[in-house]
């Protein structure tokens, strides 16, 4: 049995060498560019070994993305979690959950690109990432149903309402998320979530360069106004 707990230990350890090198490749090759042999050189192991882990490229990507995802996940549930307990409204806790998108992105660029940036060529991306990569999104969700159990929703003006050709669409992310309001609501979370991380993406990727210089002032300046379309107000 101790034996047994030993190897596991010796595995885990070498799996978290392994994981930790290949971001770095991340950093320097690039997705596409990484390479199980590479990772094995700078180990000293010999790349047949290196497979005992990881049998393709692929498997090495998908660990690299469930651990991306479940640190972006983390990262937002101990914000909500902290927030909760400062007695934040709903609003501070949104724009808490937002912050902390963009400081684990600007703190993990490369990683950051692998999860929300282009696809990598050849690789899909197995069922084992959905429940890493939905840690976030559980979060925001819940903010919103319990806002809008609270009735603490009120958008920032009249919203159209969401075409019922989406209905479908609409009951899928609401039981993916545990999103526990009307489609109207669920809609509008869902283009706030996406303007979050479309922010997050262009001040990363470049496209706030020479345009944008306070990105952290109007980073929270379009977080209010994604919180309001929702129907937050008074964001802290």
């Amino acid at each position: 049995m101790s034996g047994r707990t030993v190897r596991e230990r010796v595995r885990a350890e070498l799996i978290r060498e392994i994981t930790g090198i290949a971001r770095k490749q991340l950093a320097t090759e690039g997705a596409a560019g990484l390479s199980l042999r590479a990772v094995a050189r700078e180990m000293g192991m010999a790349s047949s070994a290196i497979y005992r882990y990881f049998p393709s490229r692929d498997d090495l990507l998908t660990a690299l993305i469930i651990d991306g995802y479940n640190a972006v996940g983390e990262a937002v549930e101990q914000a909500d979690a902290t927030a909760r307990e400062a007695g934040a409204s709903f609003p501070g806790r949104w724009l808490a959950v937002c912050r902390s998108v963009r400081a684990w992105a600007l703190a993990h660029p490369h990683e950051y690109a692998l999860l929300y940036g282009s696809p990598v060529p050849g690789y899909e991306a197995p069922e084992d990432t959905v429940p890493a990569a939905m840690r976030d999104t559980v979060v925001f969700a819940r903010i919103v149903s319990e806002a809008h159990a609270a009735g603490a929703l009120e958008p920032a003006g009249p919203c159209p309402p969401a075409p019922p050709v989406l209905g479908e669409d609409l009951a899928r992310g609401r039981a993916a998320l545990l999103i526990d309001a009307p489609d109207d609501v669920a809609a509008r979370a869902f283009t706030a979530w996406a303007g979050l991380y479309g922010t997050v993406s262009f001040e990363l990727f470049g496209q706030f360069n020479n345009v944008i210089e306070e990105r952290a002032v109007y980073f929270d300046h379009a977080m209010t106004l994604l919180g309001r379309l929702v129907g937050f107000h008074d964001v802290e």
